[in-house]
């Protein structure tokens, strides 16, 4: 019976010359079942894990919907054309059917691992050889040239960024904090029936667009302070330019949330996909929001420029002011991928540049700029080498960019590309954990840069970030632990191929978004409100930053260490005995040990929240009170 099962489902019966899937009449009976199935499905709350009462309620929808699954059923098992293997490289798993992990997956995570090894040892011997890579150099005359309270009107204007930043991230982690309740308790909220006003697809959206808007504000923000830095003066008008950004990116983000909850309520109608909720994972808001929010990058890439100013055509820090504008240039420009589908655009189509979003924009570019900043920040502090910084800033182009773009790939292993996509992908996604494995040692380059002297003079060099240095030294840790460990032990085809989809990939997800992305943005909200304030100001709000710091690392690690690595581990293995289908759904997710490990993890949001999150909250508040009532002073250049 077995064989035979395979047999039926394994034939390819699609007619490319009239484009007609043919069913078997098994297959027939099972997709008029299906449509029952799903209609009860969406009318149960506790099954669907909080959707709606009544989500989908005319019948012609459902039929369509459950069209749309048997498509992506056959898509799944049946062999290719000429192949033995499905659309999908045999994902999911599932054993009963014929679907197990192909030969060449197993080929290319092997050899993807030779790659690994291999680069590993070429990086690590370049470091050993040539001493002057990384942040520390040698023989460096070096002092600071950015000293706190001496600010710009335009750089005191980024603050209230940062008070938003702080809020949009409060607000982040409570509907985080919703939604894993819905794992936990999918039938009520403490006894409330939530469902029926805030669903938990809807929190889950606002979780994911709140973690993009507030880290991207805070990045925005810090790329202005550090323009103006760079440059050395204020140009006319910049803080005027500074606060008309502020209004317009606020009334994007509150904007496309509310439309998110428009487009769910279902209430905008034909203008779902405009204005709405997209239905694509990180790419949720309405393509008019999307467009706005270009807009919105293109305005904060002037004023960057106009930052930054004559130091352009300065001889000695020319080419550094370049990279500084090149790589927030990257920022709008390589968004526009996000638009290049539409509503009714084939799915891997979609996922294709979806991911070019999720991980090459993101994890790609932002971080490219991100160490751009850093560069800056380090340089007019006086803690590198104008030298060194560049330097710092082509190696990490080199690194990031050499293994990352081809490395997007291995999003694509199970999304109807070729087997030449899995070899590729898998190949340059292993050589991604090379660079990570360096983020240790600038770990310890920031530990020896706060307390280090000029070499030349040998004068000790007073740096007063001790905490935006403390946050970076936690994005070294966290970029190895949750982009190096747990981002490589799910991105090899054979883990990937039995993992993707289950909860090992949020605990790469948070581990990585917040541990590194998340920590960098509150490391420039640390550096540009102490860079504002006066030594007495900063005095009194210091308790609330170094409790914010250990909140949100312990609380972070306590997700990681009680919920979502174990909860990952339990789902994978479930995967492995009982097929993907069974860890994916009610027969995992509502067990007993699956819903204590949801649980689990109230003590770590309670601590991440109440003891990472609010003092932010509570600091960036009490320095934009600090900045509004002080009185104007007369910039000096540092130049």
């Amino acid at each position: 019976m077995k064989a035979r099962l395979q047999e039926i489902l394994k034939e390819n019966r699609h007619d490319p010359k009239t484009d007609t899937l043919l069913f078997t009449m098994p297959e027939e009976e099972s997709y008029r079942s299906q449509i029952g199935k799903w209609t009860d499905y969406f009318s149960d709350p506790v099954t669907n894990r909080g959707l709606l009462y009544g989500h989908i309620k005319n019948p012609w929808e459902i039929e369509k919907l459950t069209a749309f699954f048997a498509w992506t059923a056959w898509a799944s098992v049946a062999n290719r054309p000429g192949k033995t293997y499905s659309y999908t490289n045999n994902f999911p798993y599932d054993p009963l059917v014929g679907n197990t992990l192909t030969v060449g997956a197993i080929l290319w995570s092997a050899l993807s691992l030779i790659f690994l090894l291999a680069g590993t040892a070429a990086v690590l011997f370049a470091f050993g050889r040539f001493s002057f890579l990384g942040w520390k150099g040698k023989k460096e005359h070096i002092h600071p040239r950015m000293l706190p309270g001496m600010t710009t009107e335009s750089q005191k204007a980024t603050i209230k960024y940062f008070v938003i930043v702080a809020m949009l991230f409060l607000a982040q982690t409570l509907v985080g904090g919703a939604t894993a309740h819905y794992r936990a308790d999918p039938g009520s909220f403490y006894g409330i029936d939530f469902a029926r006003f805030v669903p938990s697809n809807l929190f889950r959206t606002w979780h994911l667009q709140l973690a993009i808007l507030w880290i991207a504000m805070a990045y925005i923000a810090g790329g202005l302070f550090l323009s103006v830095g760079l440059g050395g003066e204020e140009p006319k008008g910049q803080a005027r330019g500074v606060n008309v950004l502020f209004v317009a990116l606020v009334l994007v983000t509150l904007g496309s949330l509310l439309g998110e909850m428009l487009g769910v309520f279902q209430v905008l109608e034909d203008l779902w996909f405009w204005f709405g909720h997209q239905g694509w994972e990180y790419l949720d808001l309405g393509r008019a929001w999307q467009i706005l929010l270009v807009i919105g990058f293109l305005l904060w890439l002037f004023l960057v420029i106009r930052g930054v100013g004559t130091a352009r055509k300065d001889p000695k820090e020319g080419e550094i002011s370049t990279l500084f504008i090149l790589t927030a240039a990257a920022i709008p420009f390589l968004y526009l991928p996000a638009m290049f589908f539409g509503s009714t655009t084939h799915y891997t189509v979609v996922d294709v540049w979806r991911f070019w979003i999720i991980h090459l924009w993101v994890e790609g570019f932002f971080e490219l700029f991100v160490t751009t900043m850093i560069a800056v920040l380090f340089y007019r502090l006086g803690m590198v080498t104008l030298q060194t910084a560049t330097r710092v800033i082509y190696l990490d182009a080199i690194l990031f960019l050499g293994a990352g773009i081809i490395g997007t790939g291995h999003h694509w292993y199970w999304t109807g590309q070729t087997n030449v996509t899995v070899a590729f992908s898998a190949m340059f996604s292993a050589l991604e954990v090379v660079p990570l494995t360096l983020l240790t040692l600038d770990a310890w380059d920031f530990i020896k840069l706060s307390k280090s002297k000029c070499d030349i003079c040998g004068r000790e060099i007073s740096i007063p970030h001790r905490w935006t240095f403390y946050f970076m030294m936690a994005v070294g840790f966290w970029n190895f632990v949750g982009a190096g460990i747990f981002g490589f032990l799910i991105n090899l085809p054979v883990v990937s191929y039995f993992e993707v989809g289950t909860i090992l990939t949020p605990n790469h997800g948070h581990s990585a978004m917040m541990g590194v992305f998340g920590m960098f943005a509150i490391s420039f909200l640390v550096f540009s409100v102490r860079q504002v304030l006066e030594d007495d100001e900063w005095s009194r709000i210091e308790k609330y930053i170094r409790t914010s710091f250990w909140g949100l690392n312990i609380g972070l690690a306590l997700m990681v260490i009680m919920n979502l690595f174990p909860a990952g581990v339990l789902q994978f293995l479930d995967v492995l005995q009982n097929g993907y289908w069974h860890a994916r759904g009610p027969e995992f997710m509502n067990r007993g040990l699956a819903i204590l490990m949801e649980w689990l993890r109230m003590p770590a949001d309670l601590i991440f929240i109440i003891a990472g999150v609010v003092p932010i909250v509570i600091a960036s508040l009490k320095a934009y009170g600090f900045v509004r009532k002080r009185s104007p002073k007369i910039y000096v250049s540092t130049s």
